[in-house]
């Protein structure tokens, strides 16, 4: 494994945490498919951490009422 992919699991495991810890106990309500952190994650681990994680704040910041929705995959 390199150094760039051990970088980037160590960055997203913040957002497994969430997933596995704090997601499970609220209802599902997400507007966006995939779910912002999944999308997180697919950032980081094809963009980098600086790039994808920059998308996933952007991603996590549009998620509100008057926001997007519906399918919005990782650019």
């Amino acid at each position: 494994m390199s150094i760039k992919t051990l970088i980037r699991k160590i960055a997203i495991f913040p957002v497994l945490v969430y997933q596995y810890t704090i997601s499970p106990l609220f209802p599902s309500s997400c507007r966006y498919t995939p779910t912002c952190s999944q999308y997180t994650k697919e950032a980081i681990m094809k963009h980098g951490i600086f790039k994808g994680g920059w998308l996933g704040i952007k991603r996590i910041a549009s998620c509100h009422p008057w926001g997007g929705h519906g399918h919005d995959p990782v650019p």
